[in-house]
């Protein structure tokens, strides 16, 4: 008999996730590899946790894991991991599936201090990890900012906190346990800001060290493949509360939608995300490319030969030198850039534009020039 449905489908995400990473490392299961994890076939898993009830095939072991783990030289991936049910059914989904392809699978837990017992929460969360087989695992304690409003400073300090224990230990990539469903709130949040095509593409499969495998599964599937694997789970009651504004979305926005719309909004929100992302995609590598061309010999932009562009690859090389100069990516919105705009198709001796981080956009000589204020 096999594993649930959804323990199944998790499994197979992560699959194709860790060999394509496997890949990229260069880590092959080679034959001699494979005849040692035979001989070993009969030797204990070190490192389980004694009358600890885990899970998986118990045919094979009652843990669920592959007896022999991957050699210590081995790639490592790590898994974050905040102990709800999206992140746990990851990570024994990778810690499954990791060594038999030549893999360490390692997890973070980042403790952001917002709520009382948080570190015990983290720390148990640590040890239900180790319990699983995964190693190294780390519970971070970081403080979180103002910047950006509640949310947006956690997500900055649990990133860099992830990147940090990236670096440490050297890891190749670092799993996310979003959801279709964690999509679908990102494309509305994106539509209710009014950010443009590449807000509406919501989060992308991969990005840098960061690899996403549950983003064509919904949220249901992973609290089934928990309980499925007798996986304790821990529920943050920031996700239910309405002072933040994902909870809203995914709390009333979503469930008024679905209901009125009929199912499948979930699902189609997703989709429009995958088709807004390949679009940005091909506008991006177009504006990257008329940027090049538009540039002058001293850094500035050609403003006549920008006012022919299209608007959607204007206002992307608009971006791309307002970045370069010293605009924070998160700070750098479309009114802003509509503004520079009109520097190009609405030209009558304007003064300099302030954008955020301190630069400034001005049109002279025919050239838009973008520099920090002061230099």
């Amino acid at each position: 008999m096999g594993p649930h449905p959804a323990v199944a489908a998790i499994r197979l995400a992560v699959r194709r996730t860790l060999t394509d990473l496997a890949a990229e490392a260069g880590s092959t299961f080679t034959a001699p590899a494979r005849e040692a994890r035979e001989r070993a076939a009969d030797a204990p898993l070190v490192g389980a946790a004694v009358g600890t009830t885990l899970i998986g095939n118990a045919a094979r072991h009652p843990s669920g894991l592959p007896r022999t783990p991957a050699a210590p030289g081995s790639p490592l991936v790590l898994v974050a991991v905040s102990g709800g049910a999206d992140s746990m059914a990851l990570a024994i989904a990778a810690a499954f599936e990791a060594p038999k392809i030549g893999l360490r699978v390692g997890a973070v837990t980042v403790d952001h201090g917002l709520q009382e017992g948080s570190d015990e929460r983290a720390a148990q969360v640590a040890e239900r990890l180790r319990s699983l087989g995964l190693d190294p695992v780390e519970a971070i304690p970081v403080r979180v900012g103002r910047g950006g409003g509640p949310e947006a400073a956690a997500r900055d300090a649990r990133y860099a906190a992830l990147d940090e224990a990236a670096e440490r230990n050297g890891a190749i990539a670092v799993l996310l346990g979003h959801t279709r469903d964690d999509q679908a709130e990102t494309v509305l949040l994106g539509l209710a800001r009014g950010s443009g095509a590449r807000s509406l593409a919501g989060m992308p499969a991969q990005k840098g060290r960061y690899r996403r495998p549950l983003l064509e599964l919904d949220r249901a599937a992973t609290r089934q493949a928990c309980s499925a694997q007798a996986i304790p789970v821990w529920d943050d009651p920031h996700n239910c509360d309405p002072a933040y504004t994902r909870s809203r979305v995914r709390h009333e926005v979503l469930p008024v939608l679905e209901k009125h719309l009929g199912g499948g909004v979930v699902e189609a929100l997703a989709r429009t995300a995958r088709l807004f992302r390949d679009d940005a995609d091909a506008l991006d590598q177009w504006a990257a490319l008329a940027e090049r061309d538009l540039r002058t010999g001293e850094g500035t932009l050609d403003a006549a030969k920008l006012a022919e562009l299209p608007s959607a690859v204007r206002r992307r090389v608009l971006r791309r030198a307002a970045l370069r100069a010293g605009c924070p990516a998160g700070d750098l919105f479309a009114r802003h850039l509509e503004t520079v705009d009109l520097l190009v198709t609405g030209w009558r001796g304007q003064g300099p534009l302030h954008l955020p981080g301190g630069v400034e956009a001005t049109r002279r000589c025919g050239t838009l020039v973008f520099r920090r204020q002061g230099d």
